[in-house]
């Protein structure tokens, strides 16, 4: 079991980014969250197998139709107490 945070920046707030980062985790068996933060990226923290992870890291830098990303920054991350599921937050 891996886990990894991203963090996702550009046009990433207000076109269903989250949701949609959800709709992919889930179809991907990876559990966790994506948070909006005050700096107008998105927070990603995904927990479950190394090649899921990858393949989210991949959808990331597309995102939703709406979207413009930017960038997106990977870091190791201990897997948290994040339950069953992926939230929105």
């Amino acid at each position: 079991m891996s886990a990894a945070r991203f963090l996702v920046s550009g046009k990433v707030q207000g076109v269903w980014f989250r949701a949609a980062t959800r709709e992919q985790a889930l179809a991907l068996g990876l559990r966790g969250h994506a948070k909006n933060l005050a700096d107008g990226s998105v927070e990603v923290i995904a927990v479950g197998d190394e090649a899921a992870l990858a393949v989210l890291e991949r959808w990331l830098w597309r995102g939703p139709p709406s979207a413009d990303v930017a960038r997106v920054q990977r870091e190791a991350c201990v897997a948290p107490a994040c339950g069953d599921g992926f939230q929105t937050f």
